[in-house]
Formats: structure tokens, sequence, C-alpha cells
């Protein structure tokens, strides 16, 4: 389904949405941008990249799994058992960039499969995504391109908006995204002639604005299996302050500590809980026995370029990283993963 819809109308539009739990990107006092639940406030569509990504709603920092409690009867002590599931109502994310919706549908991929994550589905199955194609770079450090993406890509999203100056061209590319238009189909027209050439026109010319390139991304995947135990990762990793940013604030990492939380010991009470974890702290790797295989900085770095560019590559053939650039420009020591990749394609040449 391709429609058009009036800048004016956008705010109209997500009042119709009462049905749904809406999240849209907004400014906090300190300038950054983040996803917020609408509360009937201004919605901005001159946002470009928020800090964090939407991930953070499909697939939340923090979610308890189990609740679990003893009673004591006399001497006996029984232990009560409770698995908590997500009371999610349908939920819509407005504003992701296609970067950020094919790390969704990278997140889809992990979280299914052989072991389906019910927390996770749970979420996602009542999500729908309504992104913006970008007709300029969200950040000067974008490199989607290079990574088999690009400002328009479709996958993940059930909606693709493209800015035609005073409209939107509207993309419904699956039922959810058509539902969402049912609900206030009266402000949706059908696209004047030369719409649709006009939006391509300017994903062609979006694709032209991405500066920054990462050549000859596939060989690389290649180029890493010889390059375990190089001496690059001790020097490129020098400068690393192991604060986790880069992995954090990436759209498509989606590494996970599971640990018990003990509120009482008598009589026993507590949560089970998942939490975001990261390959760049020391502690992810530490075995019980003491012994930890990555045990300095350089056999993270190298886990994390090694994951993204070589290890999905060959169970999804794909990469995963989206190329949104906020591991570049959010990084408090300027670690720049084009630049080590650069260097791991000409490694030896």
């Amino acid at each position: 389904m391709e429609k058009t819809l009036v800048k004016k109308s956008f705010p109209r539009w997500i009042q119709k949405l009462d049905s749904w739990q809406v999240y849209f990107p907004r400014r906090d006092e300190e300038g950054r941008w983040n996803y917020v639940e609408a509360d009937g406030g201004e919605v901005s569509l001159d946002v470009l990249q928020t800090t964090l990504p939407p991930k953070k709603i499909l697939f939340p920092q923090r979610e308890v799994f189990l609740e679990f409690a003893a009673t004591l009867a006399g001497n006996q002590e029984t232990l009560e058992i409770k698995e908590v599931l997500p009371e999610v109502k349908p939920t819509v994310i407005i504003g992701p960039r296609p970067c950020e919706a094919r790390a969704a549908w990278m997140l889809d991929e992990v979280f299914s499969g052989e072991f389906k994550d019910v927390y996770y589905w749970k979420r996602r199955d009542q999500t729908t995504l309504v992104g913006f194609a970008c007709t300029t770079p969200p950040s000067e450090n974008c490199f989607c391109t290079s990574v088999e993406g690009s400002p328009h890509s479709e996958e993940g999203l059930d909606i693709l908006l493209t800015d035609l100056g005073d409209r939107f061209y509207v993309q419904s590319l699956t039922p959810k995204g058509e539902k969402l238009i049912s609900a206030a189909k009266e402000l949706f027209a059908e696209p004047a002639p030369g719409d649709k050439k006009q939006a391509k026109a300017l994903h062609a010319e979006s694709e032209k604005k991405i500066r920054r390139q990462l050549k000859n991304a596939r060989p690389i995947s290649e180029k890493l299996k010889g390059m375990f135990d190089s001496p690059l990762w001790d020097e490129e990793s020098m400068s690393c302050l192991r604060c986790g940013i880069c992995t954090y604030l990436c759209p498509s990492c989606h590494c996970f500590d599971i640990n018990d939380e003990v509120e009482n010991h008598s009589p026993l009470r507590g949560q089970r809980v998942r939490t975001w974890d990261t390959c760049q702290f020391p502690d992810f790797t530490m075995h019980s026995s003491g012994h930890n295989p990555r045990p300095d900085k350089a056999s993270r770095l190298r886990q994390r370029l090694l994951h993204k560019f070589q290890y999905f590559v060959q169970v999804y053939d794909k990469f995963m990283c989206v190329g949104c650039g906020r591991c570049i420009s959010l990084c408090p020591v300027g670690i720049d993963i084009i630049k080590v990749l650069d260097k791991v394609r000409d490694h030896g040449a």
C-alpha cells in the first residue's frame, strides 16, 4: 500500500492510535534524543538519530524472568517459583531509521530459531515499526551502504516514510502497517503523479550523501579468520576504557546476563532477571574456576569485531553491524571501527 500524509496531519495520526502504546523520539534537558512514551505532547519530526536505539523497547535493559519466595511452615520450607511473562499491549515505535530497523530484523533472527525467546517475542509480535528514510545522513559517521544496507532499507519496517517537503510518501510494507493507516485512513491520500518517482530520486540521492565508506567489507570476513592472534588487536585496543558504550548503544548487540537477585535470605525471596551485558567487560567471560579466556582488552575488541563481521556472517550471511556510526561518534577515546577494519583488510597486503 502506498499513500501520502500531509505533515501537519502527522500529530492527528498519532492521536488516532489510542489503541496502541506509542513511542517516539524526544529531546531531553541535556539535548539528547531518546524514545519516550507518547503523552499528548508535541511530536518532533526533525530528529535524526537518538542516543539509544529502539532496541531498548524490544529488548529491555532489565527484565524479570522469575519470582521466587520461600515459605516456612514449622520446620518445613517450601520454595514457590512463578514465571513472569511481559504484559504487552500493541505498541508502535515511530522514528527508527532504516539501519535500526535492520538491526531489529537481526534480533528477530537471534531470538528465534531452535530456541525461541518467548520474552523477546511477546514484545516483538505486538510491535509495529514506523521508520523514516534518511534523505540526510543522521550522523557524519553513517556507513550503512558499506554493510549492505541503505538509507531507505525496508528490512524490519512495517511502514517507511519518505520526506517530500510538505508531506510524506508512505509505504505500508506489512499488515501491521496497513492496520495503522486504517486507524486514520481519512488523513491519508493517494499519491499524486510523480510522488513515487520523487521518493525514488530522494532515495538514490541519499546514498550519495553517505561520506564514510568501508571498502570491500565481504572480504574482511575471510581475512578475519586468519587474524585471531594478530598483534593488531593489542595496538587498536590500547586506548579502550572498557566502558561498553560501543555495545550498549549499538542497535544490534544483544548479549545479556542472567542473575538471581535475592531480596531477603530468611525467608528467601527474590527475582531472576536478564540484563544487558557486553563482551567488552572483563567479567563477561569469567569462568567459575577463575579462568578468563578473554583476559585483556585486545581479546575483547577482537571478539566484538569477529562477532559482527565473521561469526554472524557465517551463521546468517549478513553483517551484524548496520553502519549507524554510534560506536564511532560516542566512543570517548575515538576508537573508529571503520579505521580498524580498514587495517584488517590491508593487513599483510
